[in-house]
């Protein structure tokens, strides 16, 4: 990773090395755990650092995947392999990861080994991996040649809720996303964007088309969360092409920040989905 490469999205395939343990004492939400083995896995590196991620309450500069995969009857299954994903925000953070996760590395997720077989933090290796510089990600649409497109589409992989005023939305209308998208951005990248992008979401984004199921996940201290997932296409309405230039580039810093509450244990895992990519590639990861 070159000094400019801050923001990471690292897909970790893994096999499990015991699978006998009973299904009913394997957590039916792997977040949490995925949670904890990142922590952990900081900690060893930098427990200053460590600390700072576990008791900072702002906006965590990272998010960790649920462990997607085939699980038969509930068990894992030795004849498959499942993925893990980890995104950071900041250098540090993301240098310890490439710098620990490496294949053939056994770790540990709620008691259950697994060994680590790829790493995967490009999108020609996985489509929701990535790595990229904040300037490099702005100027894909600030300063390309072509106009940003009037419809951006994005895919909500596991449930996606939003904390309003004490209570929980899980609809993903276009303020409650791109507002999200706008406060990690602006508490970490060296150039705010001006916050009447949440005004021009809310007032110039439609959605013109979406594919949506709720689902109920258990995180910390087995609390209900209820999100949404599917697919999304916001339109502008009227279109203007400085606004739509910076809701193009936090559409696809999604990727590395998650949308919506509790993105560190696993809800919010959300991507941009390219036009000009096969519909095959737009899984969850």
């Amino acid at each position: 990773m070159s000094a400019a490469t801050t923001l990471l999205s690292l897909v970790l395939t893994l096999r499990p090395l015991d699978f006998r343990r009973p299904a009913e004492t394997l957590p039916h939400w792997w977040g949490r755990a995925a949670h904890a083995l990142l922590l952990d896995t900081v900690r060893r590196a930098d427990a200053a650092l460590a600390k700072s991620l576990h008791d900072d309450n702002a906006l965590k500069p990272f998010t960790a995947s649920n462990l997607m995969g085939r699980f038969s009857e509930g068990k894992l299954d030795p004849q498959q392999t499942y993925t893990l994903r980890f995104t950071s925000l900041i250098p540090e953070l993301s240098r310890i990861l490439l710098e620990s996760f490496l294949p053939n590395i056994e770790v540990q997720l709620d008691y259950q080994m697994f060994r680590i077989e790829q790493v995967a933090c490009t999108p020609e290796e996985h489509p929701w991996a990535g790595s990229t510089a904040w300037e490099e990600l702005a100027g894909k649409s600030l300063l390309g040649g072509s106009a940003p497109p009037r419809r951006i589409s994005l895919l909500f992989a596991s449930p996606t809720t939003f904390r309003v005023d004490g209570r929980l939305i899980p609809l993903p209308l276009p303020d409650l996303v791109f507002n999200s998208l706008l406060q990690r951005w602006n508490s970490y990248a060296p150039l705010a964007f001006p916050d009447e992008v949440r005004r021009y979401a809310a007032e110039c984004l439609q959605i013109s088309s979406y594919r949506l199921n709720s689902a109920a996940v258990r995180t910390q201290e087995e609390a209900l969360r209820i999100g949404a997932v599917g697919q999304v296409t916001y339109t502008s309405a009227p279109y203007d092409r400085y606004w739509m230039s910076l809701i193009r580039t936090l559409a696809g810093f999604a990727l590395y920040a998650g949308v919506g509450a509790s993105t560190p244990m696993g809800l919010g895992q959300v991507r941009l989905i390219e036009p000009d990519r096969p519909p095959e590639e737009n899984t969850e990861p």
